[in-house]
């Protein structure tokens, strides 16, 4: 049965994972050193003896060695009856490996040895995105909980376990690597699904333009021998006098693109929010409601290095694509001058390209440039980064405030005016609201 730490011990334990947590530059602490090494209650029974003992000395009082022996014989007491175990092994259980923002992971430590052995002391060194939330400690385990608390591919750090011998006077250190667990982000909750003009021809569930064997009517034409008799419109065919039957649209599916601007991390200067953070719920909330309708989606992450996975369908492709873009943290790090062209199978023609932006570096026009050059329809989906703060009474602040907006005003219209759709998602709110004015009319492509 597992019995919790002592409260002092827990609480050090705790505030060394939550010192770390948030320091992405930290190193992994250094080895432990082998084999068992004087313990901290023989350090302090044995230096009250030496210091008695010295006093002794100094003085020239005989009586000051009665000082020494009260330590002494609490270490006599403490020496272990048996030999202390002479193996020592650990092993970790990590469940689950994946999981979403805000869920819980479980880790349990097995710890085994031979002979005789007293208590376990865990030292944890968490990685990043991670938060401890409960220790307990038994005698032959070690229990955590952690909370993943940012998306991402996360190492979830290290547990250096202190196993003491019966007496407490001897210690030996085992280190633990708890591996590394795949952080998903929430995705937006988004049921809309916009569609451009011209639609592949495969079958699926949105309406197109064309005449086929639908369930949407859209008209009556003149009867055509071998067409059903039940699609006869009788009141069509009273009024003209000749048969006339229903006349049905197509049914197609649609290839969708979601492109990633991960060229930087913007974090709104008043929430703390992250544009990138918003950026990846966002475009999962879009992959998942496309999805849901059997369409293909596919997915490019532009940044310092270019991710695409080419588009698929199915519940499961979900993952596949969450999974392919989880290291673009470690590509904002490196910073190209320009960035090379799309890869052509990331775009397959006539793909709706959704483009999720913070619209923060002007290289992601060159993107869209590209984009629109290959024709693809596109809907640019703006993250707001938040504004910069300005000091009350700032002129000169207030001044650049009202310039800062009018080139992001600018740059809105100028993309506006090329003929790409331009919504706004805030954060926290549904993804339907930022499309819902997408589906007054179809998304149409540019020129080549």
């Amino acid at each position: 049965m597992t019995e919790p730490v002592p409260d002092r011990r827990a609480a050090a334990a705790v505030q060394r994972a939550l010192d770390g947590r948030h320091d992405e530059s930290a190193q992994p602490p250094p080895p432990p050193p082998p084999g068992w090494r004087v313990g901290e209650r023989a350090l302090r029974l044995g230096t009250l003896a030496v210091v008695a003992l010295a006093a002794a000395l100094i003085t020239g009082r005989p009586w000051v060695l009665a000082l020494a022996a009260p330590p002494l014989v609490l270490l006599a007491l403490a020496l272990p009856s048996g030999p202390r175990p002479r193996e020592v092994t650990a092993e970790a259980e990590v469940e689950p490996r994946r999981c979403f923002e805000g869920e819980r992971v479980t880790v349990r430590i097995a710890v085994s040895y031979d002979g005789e052995s007293g208590r376990l002391d865990p030292g944890v060194t968490l990685g990043h995105g991670v938060r401890l939330d409960h220790l307990a400690v038994g005698p032959h385990h070690v229990d955590l909980v952690l909370t993943a608390e940012r998306w991402g591919r996360w190492t979830l750090g290290t547990v250096d376990i202190d196993v003491y011998d019966r007496g407490g006077l001897a210690r030996h250190t085992v280190r633990v690597e708890l591996g590394e667990v795949a952080v998903f982000p929430l995705p937006g909750h988004a049921g809309l699904t916009p569609i451009p003009v011209r639609l592949p021809q495969r079958l699926g569930e949105h309406t197109a333009q064309q005449r086929g064997e639908g369930v949407e009517v859209t008209g009556v034409h003149p009867y055509v021998r071998g067409e059903r008799q039940r699609r006869i419109h009788w009141p069509a065919t009273t009024r003209r006098g000749s048969l006339q039957v229903h006349q049905f649209a197509a049914e197609r599916t649609a290839d969708t693109v979601v492109l990633l601007d991960v060229l930087a991390d913007v974090v709104d200067p008043v929430t703390g929010a992250s544009s990138l953070d918003e950026t990846f719920r966002a475009a999962a909330g879009l992959v998942r409601a496309y999805l849901r309708t059997h369409d293909r989606v596919g997915v490019v992450s532009v940044g310092g290095a270019t991710r695409w996975l080419q588009p698929g369908s199915g519940q499961g492709y979900f993952y596949r694509i969450v999974e392919s873009v989880l290291e673009v943290r470690k590509d904002i790090a490196y910073r190209a001058e320009g960035l090379g062209p799309l890869p052509p199978p990331a775009l397959p023609e006539g793909a709706l390209v959704y483009v999720v932006t913070p619209l923060t570096d002007q290289r992601i026009l060159d993107i869209l440039h590209q984009v629109r050059g290959r024709a693809n329809p596109m809907v640019v989906v703006e993250i707001p980064s938040g504004e910069p703060v300005v000091e009350p009474g700032d002129t000169e602040g207030e001044l650049a405030l009202r310039l800062w907006r009018t080139d992001r005003d600018a740059m809105r219209f100028a993309l506006v005016e090329r003929g790409i759709a331009v919504v706004a998602h805030r954060p926290g709110e549904t993804l339907d609201l930022a499309l819902a004015p997408l589906l007054r009319t179809r998304i149409r492509g540019g020129t080549r």
